[in-house]
């Protein structure tokens, strides 16, 4: 078992809270119990192993929404992935009468993964600030924004923690 919780070191801060380090296991039964989660995905997940624990995420059930060229990784894949760019997607998950990618509503978990943190940092910082949805972070690096996150990892901790939460799904 990979503990994703120990290195929560930020390089900057702001704001009163700041994302509870979460383990893989909880990772995913915070995922099976939300009612409509979706798996945003940038697109550092091409430049790594990390599309494969993607489109495994996608064969779960998980509705992906692919921002950047992310959505190269998820073509000819027997999963739903929709593109859209992260701001937009930022800006709707704010509207509360928006119904979703796929039109079946508004969803109740937002997880985030192989995304510029710079980027990332913004959209969670917005999403947390004026929405009541709940947000995970699985990256490889600690986002502080996030209602729960995974610590600072290792590239082949990341992978072995994916694994895991993968195989609880």
């Amino acid at each position: 078992m990979v503990d994703t919780t120990k290195n929560t070191m930020v390089y900057t801060t702001w704001g009163t809270r700041k994302a509870k380090p979460v383990q893989p296991l909880v990772a995913a039964k915070l995922i099976s119990k939300a009612k409509r989660p979706l798996l945003v995905v940038g697109a550092e997940v091409l430049e790594s192993d990390v599309i494969s624990k993607a489109i495994a995420l996608g064969k779960k059930g998980l509705q992906i929404a692919a921002t950047g060229h992310s959505m190269q990784g998820f073509k000819d894949q027997d999963i739903n992935a929709k593109y859209i760019n992260i701001h937009f997607l930022a800006h709707y998950l704010g509207d509360k009468n928006w119904k979703g990618l796929d039109g079946q509503g508004s969803y109740d978990l937002v997880i985030f993964l192989s995304h510029k943190q710079y980027y990332l940092d913004q959209v969670l910082s917005g999403l947390k600030n004026f929405t009541d949805i709940k947000t995970l972070a699985i990256d490889r690096y600690y986002s502080q924004n996030a209602d729960m996150s995974f610590g600072n990892l290792k590239p082949e901790d990341h992978l072995e923690a994916l694994d895991e939460l993968i195989a609880n799904l």
